[in-house]
């Protein structure tokens, strides 16, 4: 079945539930830190309200884990959304009850209401079916545009789905949805992909899904250890999975044999301790010393990866080749985020929260083509190709 969009759906004098991805990074004095994602969702809000529809936006902010906790409320984002808009932004005081609910029949055509934090209830997350029916009975109409939380079986998510005939992706999801797919579909090659981060278990599902569209892969961060290590590397005190070595194993194999060239760490940024001060060096080759651990990639392996880039049609970014938060351990994140960035006849995409701090932190991120708004729904996507989400509003 089609996945409708929002510019498909009957809104006039309509009540639409938008659930958007609001959660966003506030300051310590309660003010939205980053607007990325508010402002992100602003066309489908703006649609719907052209359309002369009345609209409510649900969202989750942090992990209150059920309880409400007024550090987590939605109010400074209502506040800025209101200065967007240029139209007033009511808060309700909860997200279902009797109470939002005869605020929101009182609500004359073309207002908005920011529900307040969906998981200030524990029903959100475990998917409960009341709370389903509850937030479905504030509305006519539903539309996704949280595209970074539809890898989740949430209840604003895939159990309201079911109450609404009338439902659909709003702009954001279906960007994101039509990028993405592309770099499953048809890439144009040579296609290069990026990954680090921490562990290798997050982005092996990914690796395997990537092995029959990529030319290249190229791997940094701790996630490297582990497939290091399986080639028989010594690796010190860095942090790696022992009981996904002989996957690691397999998985080298499997790349060799589709013709699919995994480029590795040649060398390391290492130290004795990860600390601001401690002393780091760069090693030799691709051991790394038994008292010492990897924070980052050596200048032969910058080297090595900035020269595999530029041939590239087709670029995917997912994940820091360091420690990137903790300077001098940025600089081989911050060389492939320029490597990236300097490319003209490149389709370039990024996603996940880490890499997307390290082009914003190096001001490059308005040079990549796409910047995905969900890093674990995008590395779901990419893996399987849909998500829980957008199933629900095709069933």
């Amino acid at each position: 079945m089609e996945l409708k969009t929002i510019d498909q759906l009957p809104l006039a004098h309509k009540r639409v539930l938008i659930r958007v991805d609001f959660n966003v990074p506030l300051t310590p004095e309660h003010r939205v830190a980053d607007a990325t994602r508010i402002r992100e969702a602003l066309p489908t809000i703006q649609h719907a309200l052209a359309q002369g529809a009345t609209v409510l936006l649900a969202s989750h902010l942090g992990r209150p884990r059920g309880t409400v906790k007024p550090a987590f409320s939605l109010k400074p984002v209502a506040v800025l959304l209101q200065d967007l808009l240029s139209r007033p932004v009511s808060l309700a005081p909860d997200c279902v009850g009797s109470t939002v609910g005869r605020q929101v029949d009182q609500l004359p055509t073309g207002s908005v209401v920011m529900l307040e934090n969906l998981r200030f209830h524990s029903e959100e997350e475990a998917n409960d079916p009341a709370f389903s029916r509850a937030l479905a009975d504030l509305a006519d109409v539903y539309v996704n545009d949280a595209f970074g939380s539809s890898h989740r079986s949430h209840a604003s998510v895939v159990g309201v789905v079911q109450h609404f005939e009338k439902k659909g992706a709003g702009f954001l999801v279906r960007k994101e949805v039509e990028v993405l797919s592309s770099l499953l579909s048809a890439p144009d090659h040579p296609f290069v992909a990026i990954l680090g981060g921490a562990k290798v278990s997050d982005k092996i599902g990914l690796i395997h899904s990537l092995l029959p569209r990529a030319d290249d892969i190229i791997i940094g961060g701790a996630m490297a250890y582990t497939l290091l290590r399986a080639q028989g590397v010594k690796t010190g005190r860095s942090l790696v999975e022992p009981e996904k070595i002989d996957e690691a194993k397999t998985l080298l194999q499997e790349a060799q044999q589709q013709g699919v060239t995994i480029h590795l760490p040649q060398d390391h940024v290492v130290t004795a301790e990860l600390t601001a001060g401690a002393t780091a060096t760069a090693t030799v080759g691709a051991d790394i010393p038994a008292t010492q651990l990897g924070v980052d990639i050596g200048p032969r392996s910058i080297a090595a990866f900035q020269a595999v880039v530029p041939s590239a049609r087709t670029v995917l970014w997912n994940g820091p080749m360091g420690v990137f938060e903790m300077p001098p351990y940025d600089r081989g994140t911050r060389a492939i985020a320029e490597a990236v960035a300097s490319l003209s006849s490149c389709f370039s995409v990024a996603g996940g929260g880490d890499t997307v701090a390290a082009l914003s932190q190096a001001n490059l991120a308005n040079r990549i083509d796409h910047i995905s708004t969900g890093g674990g729904a995008s590395l779901t996507f990419l893996e399987s190709g849909d998500l829980p989400g957008l199933a629900a509003l095709r069933s």
